[in-house]
């Protein structure tokens, strides 16, 4: 699981014969069961919440459905088990009525790292994600006695980048340790500034020929893991791909595992590509964004500024 998954063709649906831009989520909520949303830079950007974005899950949730009621499952990359995700939403006051449930890229670490009882893990990353260790069997020691390496982020993300990890990583390629990197994403949006992430990390690990597993998106798993969880909330069978929505800010992981799971999209333009796209804070409107689109390695189904209803 090294690889970002390539997009393959998907069922039809209603967004799937071009790429148009939405004026809100109710344009198209009707189509679906069940959204899984982004969480970093759709409901929040690090320092706001978007409010918008929380009432147009929570008017989704409302819809009567026409076989099974509407769920919504957060799906985030976010190093740390739910509970944790669900703590920073509770801070930023999104409400607990925008969803059903929550799966983390740390809910998914921890169930590959109980997968090895009892082994020698090191920890690269921040003590903020200790909790991602919490109950588990396993010793933490430093890098040059661990079995397998823990990836959740750069220690200073502030300032530090891949290459200040690259005696670290030399090190542990010597040996062929395998990373486990808890949170694919590159970069993620903090205050309108772009900050580095754990994918950065594992990225130069794997250039320099080191063995990594991501946990998260864009990943077949996390989409198996995030409908049999939508399934289970209602007793039921997990609800079909072309019945689910996917909501998120990035192309290269919310979109391109969405589209190679065969699960209609949703662009949101002000996330980590608002620059790339023209929608800064001095840019009040998206404009026409086709040439950007056919400049990517993947296309979503549909655009939407912001998640609004």
């Amino acid at each position: 699981m090294t690889d970002t998954p390539a997009p393959s063709p998907a069922p039809e649906h209603p967004l799937r014969t071009h790429v148009p831009t939405l004026r809100g989520l109710s344009e198209v909520a009707e189509a679906y069961d069940l959204i899984l949303c982004d969480v970093w830079g759709v409901l929040h950007d690090g320092t706001n919440a978007h409010r918008g974005a929380s009432d147009a899950l929570m008017r989704f949730r409302a819809l009567s459905g026409p076989t099974r009621p509407r769920r919504v499952v957060l799906v985030s990359n976010a190093p740390r088990p739910w509970a944790g995700v669900q703590a920073i939403l509770d801070g930023f006051g999104i409400p607990c009525g925008a969803y059903d449930a929550i799966l983390t890229s740390g809910d998914l670490t921890r169930s590959l790292i109980a997968g090895h009882p009892g082994e020698r893990i090191h920890h690269l990353g921040p003590e903020r994600d200790a909790p991602i260790f919490v109950g588990l069997d396993l010793t933490l020691v430093p890098a040059e006695a661990a079995q397998r390496v823990v990836c959740t982020g750069l220690f200073d993300d502030t300032r530090e980048t891949a290459e200040d990890y690259r005696t670290t990583l030399e090190g542990m390629r010597a040996r062929d340790v395998p990373m486990l990197c808890a949170n694919p994403d590159l970069v993620v949006e903090r205050g309108g500034r772009l900050i580095p992430c754990a994918g950065l990390i594992a990225e130069a690990y794997e250039a320099l020929g080191g063995p990594v597993t991501y946990a998260g998106k864009p990943h077949r798993p996390v989409y198996e893991a995030a409908l049999a969880m939508a399934g289970d909330l209602d007793a039921r069978t997990p609800p079909e791909p072309a019945r689910v929505l996917a909501v998120g800010d990035a192309l290269r992981t919310d979109i391109a595992g969405a589209s190679a799971f065969g699960i209609p999209n949703l662009l949101v333009a002000r996330g980590i590509h608002a620059e790339e796209l023209g929608v800064s804070a001095a840019q009040a409107t998206l404009g026409d964004i086709a040439d950007w689109l056919d400049r990517q390695a993947v296309r979503p189904d549909a655009v939407i500024e912001r998640l609004i209803w």
